[in-house]
């Protein structure tokens, strides 16, 4: 599948006019150190990259920004307002083979809604161009390239992703979305496992997973949010959802994985095969020990399952957070009863239950667990604006139900910043109050640049007891196995943003990161809901595993081929100056 605002063709990508464009800026690093960009002299020419195409069976793309048709000189009034329509929607950059939904690493160099500000519309920080991979060869192609010509490679799925992992500048992208196979293997027979699963393309979607999963009777774990890449960074990263509580975090539920190494290696990582780089692809970090081109998990056998939701209005403020106190009150109940998880989200005005999830549960037990918690609302004298129990005979059927389609993307903005936290159950015990009355100081702070802040939380019990994974098995975060609830903190900020307005969101989130991590020390944070520039990111997105992680890394990747702010062994061999560019560490 190819875009349609992308001009491929076998023998020529018509790259003249970018050639003499640059021409005068051009300049001879002559520094093989650091990695090279399209305004050095060495930078690969139109015959070089013709011939990669070439080699890639007309599978290279040229990278260009989103928004371009809002400025000169392709300025097309008709298709900007278009890109300004879905401008704040994940869904724009799925089909996209280079730029990300995060504004914040799109460097707003080419925002629509600011193109009266300047003249400039750039590629900045994403990739200048990219493979659509559609097999390990292409993938091969990529990595050779790169390391020939010494220019930065990076990996886009969906470009679903906070800390700026698919963007790269001046890179070439391996673009895996359209990995999109997904087969059923009902008797999968292995020595840790045997019993239903499912083979995954790099590119499937949460979403479609379940709704093929379910056709065959089966449910998998998989993310709330219904877009992201299940095979990708979510459950390299742990990977959690509404049947963790039931069955453990994605990266619990990998089998094995098909992979491409960077010294040009196609490989399946299992726990009996290459059992070093299984362990560290299950939640020790998405894209930087190789390249995932397909993985093959658990599937469970599916059938009803029950979810509640209500919403509460803020009309008293001591009523309001007496209720919110309750509720984090009642958490470690809820997580000592077997398969139940709940998200939801508190803003200014209301305190939503997003999903409350009950596996193989009726609509009777579910309201019995939160019986206790609605009794205390009529004690308070407030009153619900929504509140329901939904039964369904499938998991698909009921998250389709709690997350309709037609409403993912408002779900969901891609105009979004967040931190997050792993909070155990001594919090709750011991410093509830100054973990509500920082919640109550975020959501009243003034300095925030615009937009919404909402701050939330997901229960989920995935503790080696109640899962049954053993604690060696995978890279997964140890914090995970002690967290009662995550807690997040959340901004979304309008289409309009400056840089300098995304600059101090992302400060902002970050303080409010650091202050509930005072009030969880050796704790950790979720690494797909985190910032990029945490310094303690080693101890507090790895743990105790980081330096068994980069053993791995040096093992399959010793040329540090693939580089992420907050990657293990990012700080190792490259960094990233001012410019953009990787050079290599001197010690």
């Amino acid at each position: 599948m190819f875009i349609s605002f992308y001009t491929v063709v076998a023998v020529s990508l018509g790259l003249c006019s970018t050639a003499v464009a640059l021409a005068s800026i051009q300049r001879n690093t002559a520094n093989i150190s650091c990695r090279y960009l399209p305004v050095d002299k060495e930078w690969p020419g139109s015959t070089d990259w013709d011939a990669l195409n070439i080699t890639v069976g007309g599978n290279l793309l040229r990278g260009e920004p989103l928004a371009q048709s809002c400025y000169q000189p392709h300025e097309n009034l008709a298709k900007c307002a278009e890109i300004r329509k879905s401008w704040g929607f994940d869904s724009l950059y799925f089909d996209d083979p280079v730029n990300v939904m995060s504004p914040f690493w799109l460097n707003n160099s080419c925002n629509p809604f600011l193109s009266s500000l300047t003249n400039a519309c750039t590629l900045d920080n994403v990739a200048s161009y990219a493979i659509n991979v559609t097999d390990a060869a292409s993938i091969m192609a990529g990595i050779e390239f790169t390391q020939r010509k010494n220019i930065r490679l990076s990996i886009k799925n969906t470009g679903h992703d906070y800390l700026g992992r698919s963007s790269g500048k001046g890179s070439l992208a391996l673009w895996t979305h359209n990995l999109r196979d997904m087969s059923i293997i009902m008797n999968y027979t292995s020595s840790q496992y045997s019993g239903p699963a499912v083979k995954i393309g790099a590119g499937m979607q949460s979403r479609e997973v379940d709704q093929i999963a379910g056709k065959h009777g089966l449910r998998v774990v998989s993310g709330l949010c219904p877009t992201v890449g299940l095979a990708g960074g979510f459950s390299q990263n742990g990977g959690y959802g509404q049947l963790a509580s039931l069955y453990g975090l994605a990266a619990d539920n990998v089998l094995e994985y098909e992979v491409v190494t960077t010294d040009l290696r196609h490989l399946t990582a299992s726990p009996s095969t290459h059992a070093d780089l299984y362990w560290a692809l299950s939640g020790g970090g998405s894209g930087n020990y190789a390249i995932v081109l397909s993985q093959v998990v658990k599937a469970h056998p599916d059938g009803q399952v029950t979810g509640a939701t209500f919403s509460l209005l803020n009309t008293n403020s001591t009523a309001f957070w007496s209720a919110i106190q309750t509720w984090y009150q009642q958490s470690p109940r809820f997580n000592l009863i077997p398969g139940f998880s709940a998200s939801w989200i508190i803003s200014r005005e209301l305190f939503r239950l997003t999903a409350a999830t009950l596996p193989n549960g009726t609509a009777s037990d579910l309201d019995a667990i939160l019986q206790d918690f609605y009794q205390v609302i009529t004690e308070l004298n407030m009153t619900f604006v929504s509140k329901t129990t939904i039964v369904k005979p499938s998991f698909v059927d009921l998250y389709n139900t709690l997350v309709p389609p037609s409403h993912a993307d408002a779900s969901f903005p891609a105009n979004n910043t967040i931190g997050s936290r792993l909070v155990p159950t001594s919090v709750v015990q011991n410093n509830l109050s100054d973990l509500l009355d920082i919640y109550q100081r975020i959501l009243h702070d003034e300095t925030v640049p615009g937009g919404v802040t909402v701050v939330g939380g997901t229960s989920n019990n995935v503790s080696h007891v109640n899962i049954g994974v053993d604690p060696d098995s995978n890279a997964v975060l140890p914090a995970w196995r002690n967290a009662l609830f995550t807690s997040s903190a959340a901004i979304s900020f309008p289409d309009n943003t400056t840089v300098e307005g995304l600059q101090l969101v992302q400060a902002k989130v970050n303080t409010w990161q650091d202050w509930v991590k005072d009030l969880t020390p050796g704790s950790g944070s979720y690494i797909n809901e985190a910032t990029y520039d945490n310094p303690d990111w080693k101890s507090d997105y790895y743990g105790k595993n980081y330096g068994r992680l980069l053993q791995v890394k040096k093992k399959y990747d010793g040329k540090f081929s693939l580089w992420q702010h907050t990657s293990v062994g990012a700080d190792t061999y490259w960094q990233e100056n001012a410019e953009g560019r990787l050079c290599r560490l001197s010690y």
